[in-house]
């Protein structure tokens, strides 16, 4: 069979700062991928279209559905997972913020209300509770109602920015 009826191929991508190489089915999701041959449970299996937002990952820094991607389209790319992001420190007053104000209740959301809220803040700056309800639409929570998701993620932007701003000095 040519490289179009290939069942499985091989690829190489670098998931949490580690080079992985691996011979994987070619119709397998990212998050299946993940899960079952890399042991990363953290990004959770919901609707399996795209619309819950449980599966999400950053793939070469972009936030994606791991539902909707297969593995083999990662060849050569950058994924990260709720399990790197965490472990790096980098959402780690995201974290402390979502267990103050208790914006997680089951858990089953929250690693891709994460990394969205990591991504949306990113940019800097202190984005309006319509823009982080914006920014979260397309993730779903069955527990908390999303207004103590808004509050922490609101919270840690202010905090950040004060600190952006400290650290600046006087203008």
């Amino acid at each position: 069979m040519g490289a179009m009826g290939e069942r499985h191929l091989d690829i190489a991508l670098r998931v949490n700062g580690e080079d992985v190489r691996e011979r994987v089915e070619a119709r397998k999701t990212l998050v299946d991928f993940l899960r079952e041959d890399l042991g990363l449970t953290g990004s959770h299996i919901g609707c399996e279209q795209g619309v819950c937002g449980a599966c999400t990952v950053l793939v070469d820094g972009d936030v994606v559905r791991g539902c909707l991607v297969l593995a083999v389209q990662c060849d050569g790319a950058k994924v990260e997972t709720i399990e790197g992001i965490s472990d790096s420190g980098a959402i780690a007053d995201l974290q402390d913020a979502f267990q103050r104000r208790n914006a997680l209740q089951c858990g089953f959301c929250t690693p891709g209300m994460l990394i969205g809220a990591q991504a949306l803040l990113a940019g800097g700056g202190v984005p309006s509770r319509d823009m982080i309800r914006e920014h979260l639409s397309g993730n779903y929570c069955r527990c908390t109602g999303y207004q103590a998701i808004v509050d922490a993620i609101e919270s840690v932007a202010q905090t950040r920015a004060r600190l952006r701003a400290e650290k600046a000095g006087p203008s």
